[in-house]
């Protein structure tokens, strides 16, 4: 179970992952390491079979959501970026995160709340668009520091998109 998420899935590192391919790879070690399947084994084996599948959940996991997939690479090149930031954001995107929280804070107050979401919803899929090809790119150069900046703009955009989905949700259930 040491090996990379990449390497256990028979993938090429890369923030570039064929989801399709990602998921067929799944499914089939999924069928072969399921625990059922190791039920009248050794409890040595049974154990193995429970470990190694909740590795492969978690490589999944990892490799199929922007943001995970953008922080284990920069994991494998000896960054972690869970911890505290060492450097400072850009403050004009910060603000621009205050002007879209307050916008969604807002919504129940639009004449169209339903418009309002989308165009929110727009908005931050096309940000976290422009984000995610300015990660590849800066990573493709090996310029850490600049990728590891933009992964911390990714976690601001993936809460935010999430804010957006929920007050979706909550609009539909009037």
């Amino acid at each position: 179970m040491s090996r990379n998420y990449f390497e256990l899935l028979g993938l090429e590192p890369g923030y570039d992952v064929d989801l399709a391919l990602l998921s067929e790879r799944y499914r089939a070690l999924q069928k072969e390491w399921h625990p059922d399947r190791f039920a009248h084994r050794s409890d040595r084996e049974r154990r193995m079979a429970v470990q190694y599948t909740a590795h492969l959940n978690e490589a999944l996991a990892t490799l199929k959501s922007p943001l995970r997939r953008a922080q284990y690479l920069l994991l494998l090149a000896g960054r972690d970026t869970h911890g505290e930031s060492s450097g400072q954001l850009d403050p004009m995107f910060l603000m621009e995160q205050m002007e879209l929280r307050e916008r969604l804070a807002e919504v129940g107050d639009a004449s169209d709340p339903d418009a309002e979401l989308d165009a929110l919803a727009e908005q931050a899929q096309a940000s976290m668009r422009t984000l995610q090809h300015e990660f590849v790119s800066l990573y493709a150069q090996s310029d850490l520091d600049a990728a590891e900046a933009v992964v911390r703009k990714m976690q601001f955009m993936t809460k935010l998109i999430s804010e957006i989905e929920a007050a979706e949700d909550r609009l539909a259930d009037y």
